[in-house]
């Protein structure tokens, strides 16, 4: 069976970005111990990753890059905004655990999405915070196999995710 919509796969793959000085720089490796199960044209994954895939066969490798269009996007400068401390003083968090530069916190915008941002400087009275995508941005080498394919269950379909071995477990 091939890769197609709705075909549960199963991959290992390493992911590598140019890093700041244009290095290639592994960031993210997935191997057969465990590997990355998901349902194909649901996933969540960038277009460019799915469609590099699809019509591939298990015992396939693949080698390809996506470029920030196709993955997660430019970088926006204005995703880089300065937010009141205030905003982050509530009874259940202490602060000061929860302000590091570095931490990645997850927040609801005014249109009740939830957004990851990263915190990048702390003042006195404001968080810089970047709710960039980390990846955005940037090309994305993917070097990986096909381990299995097979076609996902209705259930699977209609909870939209990979249930049994590498999947959710419900109980």
């Amino acid at each position: 069976m091939k890769v197609e919509k709705n075909s549960v796969v199963a991959l290992t793959y390493s992911l590598s970005i140019p890093d700041s000085e244009g290095e290639t720089d592994v960031v993210e490796v997935v191997t057969e111990n465990d590997p990355m199960y998901f349902i194909h044209g649901i996933s969540g994954l960038p277009e460019g990753f799915e469609n590099q895939i699809e019509g591939l066969s298990a015992g396939d490798t693949f080698e390809f890059t996506v470029a920030p269009e196709e993955g997660y996007g430019e970088y926006d400068e204005e995703a880089v905004v300065d937010l009141p401390k205030s905003v982050f003083q509530n009874s259940e968090v202490d602060e000061n655990e929860l302000l590091q530069v570095g931490n990645i916190i997850p927040m609801t915008n005014e249109e009740g999405e939830r957004l990851h941002g990263q915190i990048v400087e702390i003042h006195d009275d404001v968080v810089i915070m970047n709710f960039n995508h980390p990846l955005a941005g940037k090309e994305m080498h993917f070097a990986g196999k096909i381990l299995s394919v097979r076609a996902a269950t209705p259930e699977e379909l209609d909870h939209g995710h990979v249930h049994g071995t590498g999947g959710v477990h419900h109980h």
